[in-house]
């Protein structure tokens, strides 16, 4: 893919240790079997550019986003940084809230949902099975319900676990999967229609001052969040 043709990745902040920019949908966070242009290696990219920096770009991945999801994500600069970042992850002091559309309204207007995924790494598919089957992995969501219009809603999200495909497989399990789920969804999804989950805010302890940092993301202006512009 030619440079001109790679979307813009916007930096929401950038120091000496961590870079947090807004993922563009449909761009998978690392290289994959596609070989699409990858975001991780794109921003090595920009920062070689933009810094004048020869040699290899450090950049770490300390978390993900699925290929169709696009919003805020944090990348550290320095091994050191990545190391406390990942901390944090796995100790889940880092918050993550997402902002999706599903299908249908959850029987209860919040609350917390928790299951045990499994991941068939030949399928790229997760499946809800019971608890204690080998390989399964706790995951677990609060939800709250903004507001919902002709058969849709709008729901905010706290992500407490982040297993793979999580948000996505969770609310197809209670019957809501996420408008555009071309996965878990297939049946009430149109071929080529975006999958409606965003990243709208992470906050995370700075790995070497300690402030808290938080930043934000809006979903796009298109279908089916343009539903709920101006309300």
């Amino acid at each position: 893919m030619a440079q001109a043709s790679l979307p813009s990745i916007p930096v929401l902040y950038e120091d000496n240790h961590v870079i947090v920019v807004v993922k563009p949908v449909n761009v998978p966070t690392q290289e994959d079997d596609s070989h699409d242009p990858d975001l991780l290696t794109m921003i090595k990219q920009d920062l070689k550019r933009r810094h004048n920096k020869p040699g290899n770009v450090y950049l770490g991945l300390v978390h993900r986003l699925d290929r169709p999801v696009g919003g805020v994500m944090v990348f550290a600069k320095t091994s050191k940084a990545a190391s406390r970042l990942s901390d944090s992850v796995r100790t889940r002091t880092i918050r993550k809230h997402y902002t999706a559309v599903i299908n249908g309204t959850p029987k209860q207007s919040q609350g917390t949902l928790t299951h045990y995924l499994l991941k068939d790494a030949k399928t790229n598919m997760v499946s809800v099975v019971p608890p204690g089957k080998p390989g399964a992995k706790e995951a677990i969501l609060d939800y709250r319900l903004a507001d919902h219009m002709d058969g849709l809603s709008l729901v905010e999200i706290e992500l407490h676990t982040g297993r793979s495909h999580q948000i996505r497989v969770q609310f197809s399990a209670i019957g809501c999967p996420l408008v555009g789920d071309q996965r878990y969804g297939a049946h009430l999804t149109k071929p080529g229609q975006q999958i409606a989950l965003w990243a709208t805010e992470l906050s995370f302890e700075h790995p070497v001052t300690k402030e808290t940092l938080s930043f934000t993301s809006a979903p796009p202006i298109a279908f089916p969040w343009n539903l709920w512009n101006g309300r």
